[in-house]
């Protein structure tokens, strides 16, 4: 490849990644931000409505928004529209850090959710048409959405660097806390691309049909029309499925392992070496206590979160190279869909049963390793699928449909469901796990049934 399009898989690889970093920050700082922005404890009502709020509201300012980001990348252009993305969520997630109240962490999260939404589109549309050719163009969407996991594997890794390091980090609003750094990191994908920006070219074949006055102008009716009605809403509930297992169960893991046997067990044993350091016969006070538990539990949830993306990542590693060799779209799918829907499920509904009684973290950490593995690789599928079933006018406009509206909005609304039916006083984690095989194993039926409706893409030298 040239010098140019390295520096556009750099640029789409960094988006891509921080695409993931950004929305899995939420499940690892949801806990200490609201204990510290609002005083609420899991397992409270309040917890449980801004929980909901906080995964819910963003998802839908950027569904909405970023189907507007999507049309404008058909209208303006590939390389603008995601530039201006990557800006929007990395000052959001940004702002976000030094937050004072709950209601101005939820304007960030929307800024944070806008920005991604958008990116993700833009991103996929423009590796296409930068690299037409099929064989080439396949390893660059699968390889390049490979770095999605590794931004996944990433935000553990940096939120589990700010819990230990917080103390010597500076001090914001006058406290040292792990989730505000966390949050703030979210500003580094903003860095490389202004360097970068002024390198990239837009979409030859987009920017060959502006100048020469062919380009047609994208219509979100268009996408309803008889030739594309099934491929628009096929391709939604799918993205719906998938995200409604990622956000109705898998990214409630870090909420869970808290409850294994373990980890209480690791809790009490920090709590007695606290007690041990006081001075002798000075009580222990309980904020000491509850600080001691809250590392514990920060620490293996970020653990947790690690396996899992190594696994997404592995995932979509795998599906990379599969999709070099297997010409059916629905084959493809179907391979890591059908061992999900018999794992995933499987998976929670054993943990809800087992978290009193065995200590399995160890054994929890390589499930959730398979678990990310079989449903991340689908996330990577339909970067390489989108392109081929939407003309290039219509092609951010239907892929913004498909993942915003279908993903984002409708999947993550699952996140709703498993706040509205797993809250109880004190925190339940067998009913959070007995919540999330439920949603799991709907959303898997519900997916498989839908890849006999998936429109296999044309011929790619019939295709469009």
């Amino acid at each position: 490849m040239t010098r140019t399009q390295w520096l556009i898989c750099i640029i789409a690889s960094i988006g891509f990644a921080f695409d993931i970093y950004e929305l899995l920050m939420l499940p690892l700082i949801i806990k200490p931000a609201l204990l510290a922005l609002g005083g609420l404890v899991v397992g409270t009502p309040e917890y449980t409505q801004w929980a909901r709020v906080l995964f819910f509201v963003p998802a839908i300012a950027g569904g909405v928004f970023g189907l507007l980001g999507g049309w404008l990348t058909d209208r303006l252009g590939r390389r603008r529209v995601l530039t201006w993305s990557i800006l929007i969520y990395a000052f959001g997630a940004c702002a976000a850090g030094f937050s004072t109240s709950l209601t101005q962490l939820l304007i960030c999260r929307c800024f944070v959710f806008v920005g991604v939404c958008v990116e993700f589109v833009a991103a996929v549309a423009w590796l296409a048409e930068i690299f037409p050719e099929p064989r080439q163009r396949e390893k660059v969407l699968g390889f390049t959405q490979a770095f999605s996991s590794f931004g996944g594997l990433l935000v553990a890794i940096i939120y589990g660097f700010c819990v230990k390091s917080a103390a010597s980090l500076p001090a914001i609003h006058g406290a040292h806390e792990a989730w505000r750094y966390t949050l703030i990191s979210g500003l580094i994908p903003a860095i490389p691309l202004i360097i970068i920006r002024p390198f990239l070219p837009e979409s030859p074949s987009w920017q060959a049909k502006k100048d020469a006055g062919t380009l047609r102008r994208p219509s979100l009716a268009e996408l309803f029309s008889p030739a594309l009605l099934r491929t628009t809403l096929v391709t939604t509930a799918l993205f719906a499925c998938c995200y409604g297992i990622a956000f109705g169960a898998i990214q409630h893991l870090p909420q869970m392992v808290p409850g294994l046997a373990d980890v209480k067990s690791a809790v009490a044993s920090a709590q007695s070496a606290a007690k041990a350091q006081a001075a002798p016969g000075a009580p222990v006070s309980p904020k000491t206590l509850a600080l001691a538990k809250s590392e514990i539990e920060q620490k293996t949830s970020a653990s947790v979160q690690t396996w899992q993306e190594v696994g997404g990542l592995v995932g979509r590693v795998i599906l990379a190279i599969a999709a070099l060799y297997i010409v059916s779209r629905r084959a493809l799918l179907r391979l890591f869909l059908i061992p999900s829907l018999i794992f995933i499920p499987g998976l929670f509904w054993w943990m809800s049963n087992n978290f009193a009684t065995l200590e399995v973290l160890g054994l929890v950490k390589w499930a959730v390793f398979a678990g990310g593995l079989l449903l991340v690789a689908q996330f990577s599928f339909w970067g390489n699928y989108i392109p081929r079933v939407f003309p290039l006018h219509l092609r951010g406009t239907g892929e913004s449909f498909a993942a915003n509206i279908g993903g984002r909005v409708l999947g993550t609304s699952l996140a709703w469901i498993f706040f509205t039916y797993s809250a109880s006083t004190p925190p339940n984690p067998g009913k959070m796990a007995a919540t999330a095989a439920v949603i799991a194993l709907v959303m898997g039926l519900l997916g498989f049934a839908l890849t006999f409706l998936l429109p296999e893409p044309l011929p790619e030298e019939e295709g469009h």
